[in-house]
């Protein structure tokens, strides 16, 4: 149990963990067969084919967790609906980019944005479809 919760925080990570944990979870790789995790499962081969397919076959949203090469792939096959950024203040010098290298320009529409906490903004962009 976290020792910094308070103010019924702990309830609220524990639903929220026991949510995640009970939803529909896919794996996008090219290695794993046989996910742990409950409810996962595993999407290999064209994974802009497999998307497709669970983008047709599924209500609701479908959320990428850190992975910005698939997300780049997704971008650059008009298969991400929002992007849902967290930017923090903090300048670190070296890293990943996020929208790797591109030949096309994908303009981006600015849906909502937020500061929270210590100046951590969160912005939502939609892709700028004519």
């Amino acid at each position: 149990m976290p020792a910094y919760a308070k103010d019924g925080n702990v309830v609220c990570f524990f639903q929220s963990a026991h949510k995640f944990n009970s939803m529909p979870k896919y794996v996008v790789s090219a290695t794993l067969r046989k996910p742990q995790w409950n409810n996962s499962t595993v999407l290999n081969g064209d994974v802009v084919k497999e998307v497709s397919k669970l983008r047709q076959a599924t209500t609701g949203d479908i959320v990428v967790h850190g992975s910005a090469r698939l997300v780049q792939t997704l971008l650059a096959h008009s298969l991400v609906d929002e992007l849902r950024l967290m930017v923090f203040p903090v300048l670190l010098g070296t890293g990943k980019r996020l929208f790797g290298d591109t030949s096309d320009k994908q303009r981006l529409r600015l849906v909502d944005s937020k500061t929270v906490g210590d100046g951590v903004v969160i912005v939502i962009y939609a892709p700028a479809r004519p």
